[in-house]
Formats: C-alpha cells, sequence, structure tokens
C-alpha cells in the first residue's frame, strides 16, 4: 500500500502556508499576548511529545511502556511508583499504544469481550479523542480497524475499518474493567488478545522490533518536565512537533498569530533567531501561561456541592485551547462525556482545600449511588495528582467493591489518612499524611440523570 503522494511535512508546509510572506511588526504588548497563547495552544502537543518519549523509551513492551506501534499493558493496578500520566485510575487494568502512521497504516484487532466493559479512546497529538471503540461505540464483539495518518491514500484489507488520525503520531489510552485483583487473570487474556502490525505485514508472520533506550531520557512526570523547560527548550519541541502533526482544520487564527512571532508550522524554530522584543515575551510567556493552564483545571466545569464536572469540551476542544490545555495538564487522556464523566473535588463543603490531617465523609443518600451504566468510584490523588503509598494499598473505592451500606440504604464513605477501624475500613478511602489532596469520582458510561444535571455528588463533609 501507498503511503501517500505527500509526506506529513510537505502536506502541513502547503496547509500551514510555511515560506509565507513576511508578517507585519508586533509591539511588545502583542508580543507578549501571543507568546502567551502561543504556549497554551502548543502545551498538550509538547505535552504529549514528552508522554510519547517517556513511554516508548523501552527496549520491549513493560508494563504500559512500549516502542512505537506496540501495545503496552498494565498488568496489574497503578501504584505510587506510576508516573507516566497523571490523576491514573484504579478500577481498569490500561492499556495503551503510542502510535506513529506518517508512514504506513496500523492494523489493530481487538477480541470479543464477552460481558466486559472496555473503550479504547484514541487522542492525537493535540491530545482531541477522534475515535473509541469499545463497548458503548461497537459493542463486545471482535473487531479490526486501522489507523491511517492524515496523509495516507489507499486501501484497506476487507473486514479492516478505517480511523483516520488528525496527526501522524498519537496515543491510545485504553481501558478494560477490571473488577478487583482476582479479576486480573481474565483481563490479562483479554490484553493479550490484542494485536498491532503495520499494514505492510497484515496477514503475514511478524515480529516485534526492539525499541532504542535512550538513558539520558527524563522519566518524571510529564507536567513536571513541562514545568521545569525553559521557553527556548519548549518552542523548540513544539516546532518540531509541529512538523508531522499538523495543526487542526479549525486553527488557522492561532495559525496566523504565531507566525509574527515567528513559530511557523513545517519550520525549526530557535529562539536566537527572532527580534529581542519577541525573545523577552516568549522568555517570560511559561510564568504567564503555567498558572492559567492550572486554574483552567482547577476551576473548569460547573461547579456543585463543591465538585467541579466538565459536561462540556472534554476529549474534544474545538478551538477552546486553555481548556484543552488544563485537561492535558491535570486529566491527560480525560474521555469524551459519553463513555466517563470525573467530577473533581479539590475542597470540602466549607470550600477549605482538603488536608492530609483532616478526616472527611462522602455521604449518598438511599439510592443516590453515582448512575453509571459500568461502573463508578473515587480515587484520592496527591499533590503530585498521583498516588500516594498507604497501609491497605487502596487509591480508589467503588461499587465493585464489598462496600458497608447503613440500616436505612445509603452509604458513607470515609476519606482519611489513618484507618477509621478495622470495623469500618470496607468503607475508607486512604489520604495521604499531610499536604492537600484530591478526589475525582469516576462513571463510565453514565447514565442520561449524570450527564444531564439531574444527579450531582453530595458534598464532602468534613468530620473534625
Amino acid at each position: 500500500m501507498k503511503s501517500g503522494l505527500f509526506s506529513a511535512v510537505s502536506i502541513g508546509m502547503m496547509l500551514w502556508g510555511a515560506g509565507a510572506s513576511a508578517q507585519p511588526a508586533v509591539t511588545i504588548d502583542e508580543a507578549r499576548e501571543i507568546a502567551r497563547e502561543a504556549f497554551i495552544y502548543a502545551y498538550p502537543l509538547v505535552l504529549s511529545e514528552i508522554t510519547q518519549l517517556v513511554g516508548k523509551n523501552v527496549a520491549e513492551p513493560r508494563g504500559t511502556s512500549a516502542p512505537l506501534n506496540q501495545f503496552g499493558h498494565m498488568r496489574e493496578f497503578p501504584d505510587p511508583s506510576f508516573t507516566i500520566v497523571v490523576r491514573p485510575n484504579a478500577d481498569t487494568l490500561y492499556s495503551s499504544l503510542g502510535y506513529d502512521v506518517s508512514a504506513e497504516p496500523l492494523v489493530i484487532t481487538v477480541p470479543a469481550s464477552g460481558d466486559r466493559y472496555y473503550l479504547l479512546p484514541f487522542l492525537d497529538m493535540w491530545s482531541d479523542i477522534f475515535t473509541v471503540p469499545g463497548t458503548r461505540t461497537n459493542g463486545n464483539v471482535e473487531q479490526t480497524f486501522a489507523i491511517v495518518g492524515p496523509a495516507w491514500k489507499g486501501g484497506l484489507p476487507a473486514g479492516v475499518k478505517e480511523y483516520r488520525s488528525p496527526t501522524g503520531r498519537g496515543l491510545l489510552i485504553g481501558r478494560t474493567q477490571t473488577n478487583g485483583k482476582a479479576d486480573y487473570e481474565a483481563v490479562r487474556k483479554f490484553q493479550d488478545g490484542m494485536k498491532a502490525v503495520p499494514l505492510s505485514a497484515y496477514g503475514k508472520p511478524y515480529t516485534l522490533p526492539k525499541g532504542t533506550v535512550n538513558p539520558n531520557q527524563d522519566m518524571s512526570a510529564p507536567p513536571d518536565q513541562i514545568d521545569k523547560m525553559d521557553a527556548a527548550t519548549f518552542f523548540g519541541l513544539f516546532a518540531e512537533a509541529l512538523k508531522i502533526n499538523p495543526p487542526h482544520a479549525n486553527d488557522y487564527p492561532i495559525v496566523d498569530r504565531l507566525r509574527r512571532i515567528g513559530i511557523e508550522a513545517g519550520k525549526s524554530f530557535a529562539l536566537a533567531a527572532v527580534p529581542k522584543d519577541v525573545q523577552d515575551a516568549l522568555n517570560a510567556a511559561p510564568a504567564q501561561a503555567i498558572p492559567q493552564i492550572k486554574d483552567a483545571w482547577s476551576k473548569g466545569g460547573t461547579l456543585a456541592n463543591g465538585w467541579r464536572t466538565n459536561m462540556t469540551a472534554i476529549g474534544t476542544y474545538g478551538t477552546d485551547y486553555l481548556h484543552r490545555a488544563g485537561v492535558a495538564y491535570g486529566g491527560y487522556g480525560a474521555n469524551v462525556i459519553e463513555d466517563a464523566i470525573y467530577p473533581t473535588a479539590f475542597a470540602d463543603a466549607e470550600g477549605k482545600p482538603f488536608s492530609g490531617d483532616k478526616r472527611y465523609v462522602l455521604h449518598f443518600p438511599k439510592g443516590q449511588t453515582p448512575p453509571a451504566r459500568a461502573f463508578w468510584s473515587l480515587t484520592m490523588y496527591d499533590e503530585r495528582q498521583l498516588f500516594t503509598a498507604n497501609p491497605i494499598e487502596r487509591y480508589a473505592i467503588g461499587d465493585r467493591d464489598k462496600l458497608t451500606f447503613n440500616a436505612d440504604g445509603s452509604l458513607d464513605l470515609l476519606i482519611q489518612s489513618d484507618s477509621p477501624g478495622k470495623d469500618k475500613e470496607a468503607n475508607w478511602l486512604p489520604a495521604p499524611k499531610s499536604g492537600t489532596f484530591s478526589m475525582n469520582l469516576r462513571l463510565y458510561w453514565p447514565k442520561a440523570e449524570a450527564t444531564n444535571g439531574t444527579w450531582v455528588p453530595p458534598p464532602v463533609k468534613r468530620l473534625d
């Protein structure tokens, strides 16, 4: 099969005007404004680039890390050592695949899952979800499909469905429902049935190639890496990523603005090559934009009873670049609301930030537990948006746990760092020993009352 008449680079240059005439000079104020906008716009692409660099930095699949175009599978729930993706969950087993289809398509086969819920959201490099094969969309039957690049032309074998990625590279962050540790073996069998091969090798014997390991690769959490980056590194990496990951079709306005400060799709970027005023503006951009991005995450969505829930522009973002960057920072790989919603709480019913030295309760009246077709859970995150070690190794609690309901049919979840006592540990979600924390409710395949606002989570109340 042909990989297309043009390379992704040449397509990007034709679409986005590389080599266009010189732009009018910008004022200092304009340069500062555009530089801040550029950082926010670029953030998800740079974060995706780092996430791929970290994820593929292995010789062969190990956990969710794997060479490009190969599946990596989490064989057990994440623990505090897991840092590749922020705000992970502990109620599904992840399957990941960093793909590069700029040369040829990747054919993926998924076995039938029986009555097991799963979803395979594919993100382009801008962090937008463009397809979600799985239980909700396709049912639980066996399926074979191909991820093809934005410039690819050709035909696919009979029975292979086409999903066209808007960018040459991207990432799958799949989830398979896992009903506790006793369910690991059955889920692993399903995961092992997932196969990915280049189109040229489809239907032929194929040996997975070894990956290349970079011993100097920073393996810390991707958002932390961006926090430490200077402007020259950030915008240089952004420009290189643009070469094979073109902007979306509705990005013309921001692309035109970026060109005014010397950043053009299809071309490398060197900070030292632009005027001094523009250099100063770009150097100042991270300090201006990163707090905005983090604020957009913590304050996004609708606030009800202390829980913020995004019901619009999540998973797919249009031109809401700040919201997209905020979700990338705090919930990279977040699903579209039809697949999952994530009510998030940072503070108690009185608006005071959660603290590890306090005790809290989340009380659900009878019949008011989260309405989900698949499952629901409550997950704990520390200040890093990651898991923290605790004595019972519990990072989430939900409807598949052996919860103890009250005599009136209501449910209390106890949130604190120390055990509430052996007789109450069934309902205990351990908090960090110190510092602030936050929590996510997860409703997979939510019912209508959860997505239309009829049901909202109850407030988290402090006990002391």
